[in-house]
């Protein structure tokens, strides 16, 4: 069976461990080795990474201005370290070797505190050899809950990952594989959703978190058999629900949607060879109870309201596939430096607004993550559009956002396609 078969050939649903913690315990998180049904059953099983066992990771479900206590074990041979992404938290919190905390060795224990400020819904990873370690598994959901809930029948958790796989269930190891790194990343020919919860009726009202877990892969997305609005981006409420037809979503980026269900449930990834079945929902009976009224807007986000920028700073992507080397060995570079060297790529006073034009000279798309903050998309119109903390750049292409830095510390700025971040792709702001 070659490779475009076996992609087209296979898909499966899955159910997501439950939440794991009440908001106000400290939850373990156990980072260790896992052997995971991957593919469907009756194929083999893979030996992956995970938290607590499973993979992915257990879900975390907090609540908003409530700290949380999460203690690290690292059960693996190698360190590691979390970040909580998309969360706006003290800056040694955040999860990033070498620029926010010593790794977490094997056998050790470190402990991350934090106060989430936002509703919504957010991740965490590994970020340390994430390129590999995301890969193989260490990852999972990580929701704040809302304070005032929206009228729903169900709230849904569906994340999205792709790897390569062999038909025995074995994952393939070339995570740094040259030619991978130098274009597309490193793509997975198996993809799948999993889902935390199995089961919905026809007339439900049901929110779906959509999040893209994977490594290197841009996800176009549809679901099918519902009606329905999408309210959220990256954790942060639009001010207006927009229409829910094909969504994107760059690797890191999330999307919440609130739904009617109307017929069977599909998650289907678009390719180039027709639909490719993610997971689906299954529907069984009639919720009759159910008044049909407007799907209505989230809690709007409590962030700083931008003024006038101070700075205006160019970030320029560079290399890849016929672009060059950068610094030896890198493959990509931001400005023509690659990695975390010297001075930072901007440095700006704590509540500072400040514009930056991300350019896209590759020939590969790029997805941008801002660690420790949101900023606003500046739309066609030069107004402000979305808030996002990871935005898509396609090839050729620029994009404009304006950032109210308004957290002290060292914060990473790199592409989440994580083959090109550990390929160079990779800086850091302070913020004083």
């Amino acid at each position: 069976m070659n490779r475009r078969h076996f992609l087209a050939s296979v898909s499966a649903t899955a159910i997501m461990p439950l939440p794991s913690f009440a908001a106000q315990d400290t939850v373990r998180l156990r980072a260790e080795a896992v052997i995971q049904q991957i593919l469907p059953d009756g194929s083999g099983v893979t030996s992956m990474l995970g938290f607590n066992g499973s993979m992915p990771g257990p879900e975390l479900r907090v609540r908003r201005g409530e700290r949380v206590n999460i203690d690290v074990e690292n059960g693996l041979e190698e360190g590691t370290a979390v970040h909580w992404h998309g969360i706006r938290l003290e800056n040694q919190m955040d999860g990033v070797p070498m620029l926010t905390q010593e790794l977490i060795e094997p056998s050790e224990t470190k402990t991350y505190s934090f106060v989430p400020p936002d509703e919504g819904t957010y991740w965490y990873h590994s970020h340390y050899i994430s390129h590999e370690q995301v890969a193989r598994g260490m990852m999972g959901a990580l929701i704040v809950e809302d304070e005032t809930p929206p009228d729903i029948d169900h709230d849904i958790t569906v994340l999205m990952a792709d790897w390569q796989m062999q038909e025995d269930g074995s994952l393939s190891d070339e995570f740094t594989d040259m030619h991978s790194v130098a274009h597309g990343g490193y793509m997975g020919n198996f993809a799948r959703a999993f889902l935390s919860q199995d089961q919905v009726k026809t007339g439900d009202r049901v929110r779906f978190r959509l999040i893209n877990a994977a490594t290197n892969r841009i996800f176009p997305v549809t679901v099918s058999g519902v009606s329905g609005l999408v309210v959220a981006l990256d954790g942060m409420a639009l001010s207006e629900p927009r229409p829910m037809a094909e969504l994107t979503l760059a690797p890191a980026q999330r999307a919440d949607l609130i739904v009617d269900v109307t017929g069977p449930v599909g998650f289907d990834m678009l390719t180039r060879q027709g639909p490719y079945q993610l997971a689906d929902l299954a529907v069984s009976g009639t919720n009759t109870d159910r008044v049909d009224g407007p799907i209505m807007a989230l809690s709007p986000p409590n962030l700083p309201t931008p003024t006038d920028p101070t700075q205006h700073l160019t970030l320029t992507m560079m290399g890849g596939a016929m672009g060059g080397r950068h610094d030896g060995d890198n493959i990509w570079a931001f400005n023509n430096v690659s990695d975390l060297q010297g001075d930072p790529f901007g440095s700006f006073q704590n509540g500072e607004t400040v514009r930056i034009t991300f350019v896209n000279d590759t020939s590969f798309p790029h997805g941008i993550h801002l660690h420790g903050h949101h900023f606003y998309e500046v739309d066609e119109s030069g107004a402000l559009g979305d808030l996002r903390d990871t935005t898509l750049v396609n090839a050729g292409e620029s994009r404009d956002v304006i950032c109210v830095f308004d957290n002290p510390g060292r914060w990473l700025l790199h592409c989440h396609m994580l083959s090109h971040a550990v390929g160079g792709m990779r800086t850091w702001v302070n913020v004083a």
